[in-house]
């Protein structure tokens, strides 16, 4: 086995079982250093055993290096065996899944590159697309891009999916709705993307008034497809605990209805979004849904079973969810 692809995958089911960063960054590290030396230097360090010797490579990562190169490493086996589904109610509604619709890269505050996310939604997941969604400008903590960033990573993206290799890359974004529901990126480029993921992620506790209008006014928008995190809220995790912003969610979901907007259920175990009422509420309005992972790390994309638990349990089937379509159908969908 190929040694980084080993400590990729190793990182991977790390990622996936909520493993502390420092001990996933271990493995990427390793990877990343292993990638970098040429054949003969490889075979060298195999012949001497040396891998510690190199920056970042400790025991326990020179170990899967090392069993590579004759199988698959034994921390990887274990690995495998020891990964549970994830989500055991909604396994029908995962299978169903073409795609996932929100994600980050190192472009703007993921944790890995294009390449490492576009590797794993392949191989891994077994993704026929994914729409790579990263922040718009104005969210500066997350790193966000400007239209000029945005228009380079679009260039990166199209080298991708020009090899024709594995999971097709959705050009996109995660633009941040402004305080007036206007929105944080160049309309003109919103027009060239496949998918626009819009959400609040500012003034969160704003009056239930002025946060209704904000996201009537970009649920409206003809270049948003999908409701971000509706509620903002985190029930669990290392961000601590936010209470849902209040707004009036029948007219937010009737706009949505009538757009032809589809409300996110977000897999993300901190955020649990949108509560089951408010997935009701949505189911009763005739709203389409997508179920996306928010994955700002690879082993994140695995996350899909937990949003696809929640939705089967309240009972929204395939067919209202729209990475259940076909690419096709969905980009005529979102270009509609």
């Amino acid at each position: 086995m190929d040694p980084v692809t080993a400590l990729s995958e190793v990182a991977f089911y790390l990622e996936r079982e909520h493993a502390a960063t420092y001990r996933v960054q271990a493995f990427r590290h390793a990877a990343d250093v292993v990638a970098d030396l040429d054949d003969l230097t490889r075979a060298s360090r195999r012949r001497s055993d040396n891998w510690t010797e190199l920056p970042g490579i400790g025991p326990k990562t020179a170990a899967v290096i090392r069993e590579s190169f004759d199988g698959v490493p034994d921390y990887l086996v274990r690995l495998r065996e020891e990964a549970e589904p994830i989500g055991l109610g909604g396994q029908e509604l995962l299978a169903a899944l073409r795609g996932d619709l929100h994600t980050h890269s190192d472009w703007s505050d993921g944790g890995s590159s294009i390449e490492e996310m576009h590797s794993a939604a392949s191989s891994m997941i077994g993704h026929e697309y994914f729409a790579l969604t990263d922040h718009s400008p104005r969210l500066t903590v997350a790193n966000g891009l400007s239209a000029e960033r945005l228009r380079t990573q679009l260039d990166g993206v199209a080298e991708i999916n020009e090899k024709g290799e594995g999971a097709r890359i959705l050009t996109g974004i995660e633009v941040d709705i402004l305080d007036d529901g206007t929105l944080d990126q160049d309309e003109g480029l919103l027009a060239e993307l496949d998918v626009v993921v819009a959400s609040v992620h500012s003034h969160l506790r704003a009056d239930r008034d002025v946060m209704t209008k904000r996201m009537l006014c970009a649920v409206a928008n003809p270049h948003v497809d999908v409701l971000g995190h509706c509620t903002g809220r985190l029930v669990t995790g290392g961000r601590g605990q936010r209470p849902e912003s209040k707004f009036d969610a029948e007219k937010v979901f009737a706009a949505c209805r009538d757009h032809g907007t589809a409300v996110e259920i977000n897999s993300r175990p901190e955020r649990r979004d949108p509560p089951s009422r408010l997935i009701d509420l949505a189911l009763e309005t005739e709203c389409l849904f997508s179920i996306d992972t928010d994955a700002h790390a690879p082993g994140q994309l695995a996350w899909l079973g937990y949003g696809c638990e929640r939705a089967a349990e309240r009972g929204v089937e395939p067919d209202r969810v729209i990475n259940t379509w076909p690419a096709g159908d969905l980009l005529a969908w979102t270009e509609g």
